[in-house]
């Protein structure tokens, strides 16, 4: 490209006309975030809720170390979940290195404490607000842990969504384990650094402009949610 206005209208072309290569890599962007979204939430809600709720010997370790292990170094969890599923690891025999399955899997250790860990501090204030209501009326602490996950469920969608925004927004651990292969495990993030190390900047603008507009609209998701529930709770 002679400029860069010439490559940001190419990139436009490019969404304009959905082109295919853009297309099939923004599909498996959001195919593996989602999955790993919804496994996170499946794992890392309950622990969430069950903490917030419990009272147990080292409960207040767990939640130092829940929140430290929400800052975990991609690379780190790229390379641990690598040396699982390599050859010689322990999971080796499972042969999903290099595929979208292992790219779930580290998005997923990624993202699961960051559920858990923000699902935690918004039942446990709204069980410091209702501790005494829920007891009068019998609530085991599981039952209360499931009463206040519903009553909780606008606050805790916008985790889900900044969940998901920090999968599709991953780069380091997908690309170690899922080898950025084309056709394969190629997605958002590792397609927009590949491409800019050739040059070819219209196709990594133009992953670049959709990786900005979702971001921007989960923002904007999360917000409408949050009015939502103020309106709703005050």
């Amino acid at each position: 490209m002679n400029s860069l206005g010439e490559a940001f209208a190419a990139a436009w072309r490019l969404i304009a006309g959905f082109d295919a290569e853009l297309a099939q890599v923004v599909g498996l962007s959001l195919q593996v975030s989602l999955i790993a979204v919804v496994i996170a939430t499946l794992i890392g809600l309950p622990i969430g809720a069950m903490i917030a709720v419990g009272r147990f010997s080292g409960r207040q370790t767990l939640i130092v170390l829940l929140n430290a292990l929400m800052g975990l170094p991609p690379v780190v969890v790229g390379l641990v979940v690598y040396l699982l599923l390599s050859r010689a690891g322990p999971l080796g025999n499972l042969g999903i290195l290099f595929t979208p399955t292992a790219m779930v899997i580290a998005q997923t250790v990624l993202i699961t404490p960051i559920i858990a860990a923000l699902s935690r501090q918004i039942i446990e204030d709204a069980w410091r607000e209702y501790d005494e209501q829920l007891r009068s009326l019998g609530a085991r602490r599981i039952n209360a842990a499931m009463t206040l996950i519903w009553d909780t469920r606008f606050s805790l969608l916008t985790i889900l969504l900044a969940g998901f925004g920090r999968a599709a927004a991953e780069v380091g651990a997908v690309m170690i384990v899922g080898g950025n292969i084309a056709g394969v495990t190629r997605v958002m993030t590792t397609t927009i650094a590949l491409e800019t190390s050739k040059g070819d900047l219209p196709l990594a603008l133009g992953l670049g402009i959709v990786l900005i507009t979702l971001v921007i609209v989960l923002n904007a998701l999360a917000a409408v949610i949050r009015e939502m529930a103020l309106r709703r709770y005050g």
